[in-house]
C-alpha cells in the first residue's frame, strides 16, 4: 500500500453524486476519475455536492481512483 507522501494531489470539480459517497470528478487536465470521501471528511459530516472544487489524493498504482480530502470554499 502506499505511504500518504507517495500519494499525488490533484484539483477538480465535482460532476456528479454517486451511491455510497462516490463522486464522479473531472480533474483540470480534463480526466474523469471515481473519488471516494475520506473518512474525517465523513466524521465531520462535510457535503459535497456536483460543482463544488475538491482536492484529491492519488496512488501512483491507480490514477483512476482517489480519495477526496478537501472540498474548496
Amino acid at each position: 500500500m502506499a505511504n500518504k507522501d507517495e500519494a499525488i494531489e490533484v484539483e477538480g470539480i465535482v460532476k456528479e453524486a454517486l451511491p455510497n459517497t462516490m463522486f464522479r470528478v473531472e480533474l483540470q487536465n480534463k480526466h474523469i476519475i471515481l473519488a471516494h470521501l475520506s473518512g474525517k471528511m465523513r466524521k465531520h459530516y462535510i457535503r459535497i455536492v456536483p460543482g463544488d472544487s475538491v482536492k484529491i489524493e492519488l496512488s501512483p498504482y491507480d490514477l483512476n481512483r482517489g480519495r477526496i480530502i478537501f472540498r474548496e470554499r
